[in-house]
């Protein structure tokens, strides 16, 4: 089967789980859709283990046929961090732009190294031999808060302004800093060369800032070939090509795809909907881009929960599973606490706030696309087979999984809580 025709055939399961959710589970649309497609690849792999029917190797056959992390990180990720730069508000992001960059930079840095070095520390208490290169690098792809998992969850919540502002702004900007901070402990791991101070630099600046510069002339390019066209259907057409063309031509130029695409997703949605489209396109937009968004996400979390079928788990694996998913949320409750305490000198914030930024920095595919670019081969326990690569995607695994399943699922009782603080009290400035 070719992979046009299992992508199509995906894509329908996952609009299948998604309708019969609406008709009986009420859950969130994607939350639905991972735990049925998990569900499913474990009643595969039960039903192998006992006999009852064997669709495990077909299964695991086509799902390995998607390159996920291809599929991902040069496939649909352009189209859904435009969508999310598209309903981001200047306004709320300038005034919290101190607070995002804090989040984005700094919180990251420390998670990662948090993570990196207590993780060392458990894997030489149970006799893993984890080097701490490799700790690190778990780390570094842990640590950013996925913006897909981020805007197809928590943002249709209706969180207070300033609480949601910051979780959906930190998401969609942490991508490029935790991606300098992967690549620098990856060539560290797996180089020939060591990095120096002046090309992590050199990269930061290439990557980051030529990111960021490049979405802004492709949204200017873009809002002037809108504001010339009074064509309903090509306004709408135009804006496919951001993050198809757009994408492409960012990796040939070896800066930051994502941060282009939500420069330029910022710069449509806050400037050529209210001064170059059309009333018609202009009522359209949101309609149209949500109709993508909800199609790619429904897509995306299936694989991610039908990614259980490429996993073969050893002991040492659950150990460390069970200890990556606490680890990570300590991690990210220490990072957020710590940015509040340099936050409430300036600003009073939500009583809620740390609590639900920590419960609500989810993690999905990004994640687990960066873990699947691990080099297979590093081996951990020989005798087991147990290398690397299957130690940090199996932890990564089970983070992505309580993220999505657990604190997806389970946000909305603290949302409704800081909902009931009165505004004036949440929202006051000092």
């Amino acid at each position: 089967m070719s992979v046009y025709y299992t992508l199509c055939l995906l894509s329908a399961a996952a609009m299948l789980i998604a309708f019969i959710n609406s008709k009986l589970g009420k859950m969130q649309t994607t939350i639905a859709i991972t735990a049925g497609s998990m569900m499913l690849s474990l009643l595969i792999v039960v039903a192998g283990h006992n006999g009852w029917f064997d669709l495990t190797h077909i299964a695991t056959k086509t799902i390995a046929s998607i390159d996920f992390e291809h599929f991902l990180l040069k496939g649909i990720l352009g189209f859904l961090l435009f969508a999310g730069g598209l309903g981001i508000k200047l306004p709320q992001l300038k005034d919290q732009k101190w607070e995002i960059t804090t989040l984005a930079l700094a919180a990251t840095l420390f998670s990662t190294l948090f993570i990196g070095f207590v993780l060392y520390g458990f894997c030489q208490i149970v006799g893993v031999n984890f080097g701490l290169i490799y700790c690190l690098l778990f780390g570094a792809l842990i640590s950013p808060t996925d913006p897909i998992a981020v805007l197809a969850i928590v943002k249709k919540l209706d969180a207070p302004k300033r609480i949601s502002t910051q979780i959906e702004g930190e998401s969609l900007f942490n991508d490029g800093f935790g991606l300098v901070i992967f690549v620098t402990l990856f060539s560290i791991a797996f180089g020939n060369e060591a990095p120096t101070a002046a090309s992590i630099s050199l990269f930061f600046i290439q990557e980051a800032f030529g990111g960021i510069v490049y979405g802004a002339i492709l949204g200017l390019f873009f809002h002037y070939l809108i504001s010339a066209t009074n064509d309903h259907s090509m306004e709408l057409l135009l804006t496919i090509t951001i993050p198809t063309a757009g994408y492409v031509i960012a990796d040939f130029l070896h800066v930051s795809g994502p941060l282009a695409m939500v420069v330029s997703g910022i710069m449509i949605g806050n400037w050529t909907r209210y001064v170059g489209f059309s009333k018609e396109s202009e009522d359209h937009l949101d309609h149209f881009w949500e109709l993508v968004d909800e199609f790619l996400n429904g897509l995306l979390f299936l694989l991610i929960g039908m990614t259980l079928l490429l996993f073969e788990f050893h002991q040492e694996d659950w150990i460390l599973m069970a200890f990556a998913i606490p680890l990570v949320l300590f991690a990210r409750y220490l990072s957020v606490w710590l940015s509040y305490l340099g936050f409430a000198r300036f600003r009073r914030y939500n009583p809620h706030a740390v609590k639900i930024l920590t419960w609500g920095g989810l993690r999905g595919g990004l994640a687990l696309a960066m873990a699947l670019s691990i080099p297979s081969g590093v081996w951990v326990i020989e005798d087991k087979m147990i290398d690397v690569k299957e130690i940090i995607l199996v932890m990564t695994y089970a983070v992505v999984l309580f993220s999505i399943l657990v604190q997806g699922s389970t946000i909305t009782p603290m949302i409704e809580k800081a909902k009931l603080v009165e505004p004036e009290e949440a929202e006051h400035q000092t």
